[in-house]
C-alpha cells in the first residue's frame, strides 16, 4: 500500500467535488423532506462517468477498482449529500459485481453498458422479513420449469426498488432440508422488477428518505434461465463478490459523513461566540472534536486497506468487516459530537446536523449490524466458538 496521495486519486476527489458543488445541503434537505429521488444529481454523476467507475472498460466503464469507487462515494457523502446521495449510486456501482465476475457474456454485454450510462437501475434483493442477517434461511424460492424459473417470496429493505428495472435476486432453488451445507442450493437471478407479478411497498423510516427502501413481494415471477448468474445452487458464493465491496463502500461513505459533520462543527465552533469568545476555544468543545477526528482518520486507513486488498485479489473478509465496524462507529461519534457542538441548533433542520446524525446512525445497522460483524471477527478471525 502507498500512503502518498496519487495524482489519479486527487483528480478523482476534485472531479467529484466539482459535481457535488452544484448540489448543496439545501438540495438534500428538500428532497429528504419531500421523499423525492435525486434525479438531477444521479444524472450528473452518470454523465460524468462516475457510476461505472469500477466496471470493466470493455463495457464502457472506468476499469478502476473498489479503491477508486470508495473515494468517489466518500467524497459524495462528505459534500453533505451523505447517505441520500450515496444510496442513489452505490447499488449501481457495486451491485453488478457478481455479474461481472460470474455472469454469462450475454448478460454482461446486454446490461453492463446500460448500468455505466445510468440508464439501467439494478436493486439488490437478499434480506427477508423472517431471515434478516441469516441469509441461508431465506425462503424466497425459484422452481425451474423448462427454460424459466418461477419465483415466489418476499424481500425487505430493497433500496430504490420503484426506480429499478432489474434486481439481483437471491433465491432458494433447493430446499434447505435437502442440502448438505446450508450455503448450497441458493441461486442468483437477474430478474425483472417492474412486472405485474411484483408488488413494491415503501417502508416509512427515520431518515435517508430521498432514497426509498421497500418490501417487495414476488408472486410467480418468471425469470429466464439465461438470466441466472453462474451455476444453479452456488449463488451464496457469488453473493460474496457483492457483499465485501458493499461493506467497504458503505464504510467509505461513513467516513464521508463523519468528515462533513466535523467540518460543519468546526466552522460553527469558530463562529459561535459565547461569553466573549468562540466556543471552539474551550477544550470542552475542542478536545471531543479532535478525538472524533482522530478516530475517523484511523478508521479511514482501515477502509483503504480493505479496498486495496480487494483490488489486489487478496482475502479481505476480515478487513471489509473491520472497515465497516470502525467507520460506522467513528462516523456516528463524529455526527453526535457535531450535534453536541451545535447545542440546540444541532436539532434544528436549518443546520443539517440532524440529517447527518440520522444517516450516520443507520451505518451501524446496515448493511449488517455491528453485532454480526463482531460475531464474524470472533469466530473467523479469533477462532472462538460460533455463538449463533
Amino acid at each position: 500500500m502507498r500512503f502518498d496521495q496519487e495524482d489519479t486519486h486527487q483528480d478523482l476527489r476534485a472531479g467529484v467535488r466539482r459535481v457535488c458543488a452544484d448540489f448543496p445541503d439545501a438540495y438534500w434537505r428538500t428532497l429528504d423532506e419531500g421523499h423525492e429521488f435525486p434525479w438531477e444529481f444521479y444524472e450528473a454523476m452518470a454523465q460524468g462517468g462516475w457510476i461505472g467507475i469500477a466496471l470493466p472498460e470493455a463495457y464502457g466503464g472506468g476499469g478502476l477498482g473498489i479503491t477508486e469507487a470508495a473515494i468517489v462515494l466518500e467524497e459524495v457523502a462528505a459534500s453533505g449529500a451523505a447517505m441520500n446521495g450515496c444510496s442513489a449510486l452505490h447499488t449501481s456501482i457495486f451491485g453488478m459485481n457478481p455479474v461481472v465476475k460470474h455472469g454469462s457474456d450475454a448478460l454482461r454485454n446486454r446490461y453492463l453498458p446500460e448500468v455505466v450510462t445510468g440508464g439501467l437501475h439494478v436493486a439488490f434483493g437478499v434480506t427477508e422479513p423472517d431471515a434478516g442477517t441469516d441469509t441461508t434461511a431465506i425462503t424466497t424460492s425459484a422452481r425451474r420449469e423448462g427454460d424459466r424459473y418461477r419465483v415466489r417470496g418476499r424481500k425487505v429493505w430493497m433500496t430504490k426498488a420503484p426506480y429499478c428495472q432489474k434486481v439481483l435476486l437471491l433465491v432458494r432453488t433447493t430446499p434447505l432440508a435437502e442440502v448438505e451445507r446450508k450455503t448450497r442450493g441458493l441461486t442468483l437471478l437477474l430478474a425483472d422488477l417492474q412486472d405485474p407479478r411484483v408488488t413494491i411497498t415503501p417502508i416509512p423510516k427515520l431518515g435517508r428518505n430521498a432514497v426509498v427502501s421497500c418490501e417487495v413481494s414476488f408472486d410467480d415471477l418468471e425469470v429466464p434461465v439465461d438470466h441466472r448468474v453462474g451455476e444453479e445452487g452456488l449463488g451464496f458464493t457469488y453473493l460474496l463478490d457483492g457483499l465485501n465491496p458493499e461493506r467497504i463502500l458503505l464504510a467509505a461513505e461513513a467516513i464521508g459523513i463523519g468528515r462533513v459533520a466535523i467540518a460543519r462543527a468546526v466552522a460553527y465552533a469558530n463562529e459561535r461566540v459565547v461569553y466573549g469568545r468562540p466556543i471552539g476555544q474551550n477544550q470542552g468543545i475542542a478536545f471531543p472534536l479532535a478525538d472524533a477526528y482522530a478516530h475517523l482518520h484511523a478508521a479511514g486507513l482501515v477502509v483503504s486497506e480493505a479496498a486495496w486488498r480487494y483490488d489486489e485479489g487478496l482475502p479481505c473478509g476480515e478487513h471489509a468487516n473491520l472497515a465497516k465496524l470502525l467507520a460506522a462507529d467513528a462516523a456516528f461519534a463524529a455526527a453526535d459530537r457535531a450535534m453536541q457542538t451545535h447545542g440546540g441548533f444541532g436539532y434544528a433542520t436549518e443546520y443539517h446536523i440532524e440529517r447527518y446524525w440520522k444517516e450516520a446512525r443507520l451505518m451501524r445497522l446496515a448493511p449488517i449490524p455491528q453485532e454480526m460483524v463482531l460475531n464474524y471477527l470472533a469466530e473467523h478471525v479469533l477462532g472462538l466458538p460460533r455463538s449463533y
